[in-house]
């Protein structure tokens, strides 16, 4: 999804949903299965913030580990814009590079993404070319990080069984990207994508994404408590090198009220203290 129905991810990786459930035994439309695995894997909360951890393992064993505190916060328009304020603590060579998103959905234009690298003190705007890149060396894409548009892709129901509705999506313009189609295990109790997997053409996938833990984190939504089951380890694996990567989300908090300018150009360089806790 330009900014996913994957992780998506990582924000699904990141930030959980509120358990619904479709009334009576009624089967919900694959429209309806889109829109709330996409709010439940992007949206929740007005914002959220926590650190990720990533332990990045090559195809002969070799780790090496990457950890970013991250804040996220929803626009006016429900489910639509979207910002991301991702800053690096460590490695050392890494410490204090920043990774900032403006989300764009449904306006017919690309996300606004940015990149400030603090060894060469410069500010490098990424390209929409891009964001099915690896992200810092991991096996997640920048893409993954913010998530992927549902527009962007047509959505089929392939079957449902006990636990997971099972979608295949095949992007609406394949030139852009590298997969063929992929098919998406969607939780039926809180519509959060459980396993997503990436093929080139039928057969075996090259790539999945795969959610390890979910716990329930308590917070306050317009004056009420409300609970988010939010996924707190995931996997990303390339099945073509042998290399994973494993996600792990830690102290998350919803609801802070966090303001709209921390997310401007000028905090790239010097980090606001929200993002530094």
């Amino acid at each position: 999804m330009k900014t996913a129905f994957t992780i998506l991810l990582l924000s699904l990786m990141l930030f959980g949903a509120p358990c619904q459930s479709i009334a009576g035994n009624e089967e919900p439309s694959i429209e309806t299965i889109i829109a709330r695995s996409n709010h439940a894997s992007l949206y929740q909360g007005a914002d959220c913030q926590g650190t990720t951890t990533m332990a990045i393992t090559d195809s002969q064993g070799r780790v090496r580990k990457r950890q970013f505190n991250m804040l996220r916060k929803n626009g006016d328009t429900v489910d639509k814009e979207q910002k991301y304020f991702v800053y690096f603590i460590e490695p050392s060579d890494v410490r204090k590079m920043v990774f900032m998103v403006h989300k764009h959905v449904g306006e017919g234009k690309d996300d606004d993404r940015w990149l400030y690298m603090p060894s060469l003190d410069l500010v490098k705007r990424i390209a929409a070319s891009d964001k099915r890149t690896s992200f810092v060396g991991s096996d997640f894409l920048y893409e993954d990080i913010s998530g992927r548009s549902p527009e962007e892709d047509t959505h089929a129901l392939l079957r449902t069984t006990d636990k997971y509705y099972v979608v295949k999506n095949i992007p609406q313009n394949p030139e852009a990207v590298e997969f063929a189609f992929y098919v998406a295990h969607i939780d039926k109790t809180t519509f959060t994508p459980m396993k997503i997997e990436y093929f080139k053409e039928e057969g075996k996938p090259y790539r999945t994404i795969e959610v390890l833990e979910v716990l329930s984190v308590g917070a306050t939504e317009n004056g009420k408590p409300v609970t988010y089951p939010t996924v707190v380890r995931s996997v990303a694996k390339d099945l073509e090198s042998g290399g994973q990567t494993e996600m792990v989300f830690a102290n998350p908090r919803y609801n802070a009220g966090l303001a709209d300018d921390l997310f401007t150009e000028r905090y790239l360089r010097r980090a606001p203290k929200e993002v530094m806790r």
